[in-house]
C-alpha cells in the first residue's frame, strides 16, 4: 500500500509563489510516476504536470500548457518526495491539488491530458487560493 500526503498549499496574491510537496510512504519501489493534479469548483479534475523515471538517473517532465514556464515539478528520491514550485501564480489557479501516484510510464503528455485511469493512488489534497 501507498500513501501520499500533499503541503504546500496556502493563500497566496497573483504574481506569487508557493511549494508544494508530494511525501511518499509505503510500498514506493514500483512507483515509476508522480503526477499533480486539480480540481476548481464546478470544473472537471484536470492534469497539471507530471514526473517521471525508468531508472531513478534519467527523468521526464510534462507540463499543461497554461503553466509551462510558471510551474516547476522535481523530486527528492531520498525524501520520497515530489515537489511542484509555483511561480507566477495566476487567480485562475485557484483550486485543490492532488498528486497521485502510478507503476505506468508514458513518455508523454498522456500521463496528465489521458492518464486512463492508472493511478492507483491518491493524496488527499491540498487547498491553493490565488486572490488579492
Amino acid at each position: 500500500q501507498v500513501q501520499l500526503v500533499e503541503s504546500g498549499g496556502g493563500l497566496v496574491q497573483p504574481g506569487g509563489s508557493l511549494r508544494l510537496s508530494c511525501a511518499a510512504s509505503g510500498f514506493t519501489r514500483d512507483l515509476s510516476t508522480i503526477g499533480w493534479f486539480r480540481q476548481a469548483p464546478g470544473k472537471e479534475r484536470e492534469g497539471v504536470s507530471c514526473i517521471h523515471s525508468r531508472d531513478d538517473i534519467t527523468y521526464y517532465t510534462y507540463y499543461l500548457d497554461s503553466v509551462k514556464g510558471r510551474f516547476t515539478i522535481s523530486r527528492d528520491n531520498a525524501k520520497k518526495t515530489v515537489y511542484l514550485q509555483m511561480n507566477s501564480l495566476k487567480p485562475e489557479d485557484t483550486a485543490v491539488y492532488y498528486c497521485a501516484a502510478s507503476t505506468a510510464l508514458w513518455y508523454s503528455t498522456n500521463c496528465i491530458y489521458n492518464p486512463r485511469g492508472k493511478y492507483a493512488y491518491w493524496g488527499q489534497g491540498t487547498q491553493v487560493t490565488v486572490s488579492s
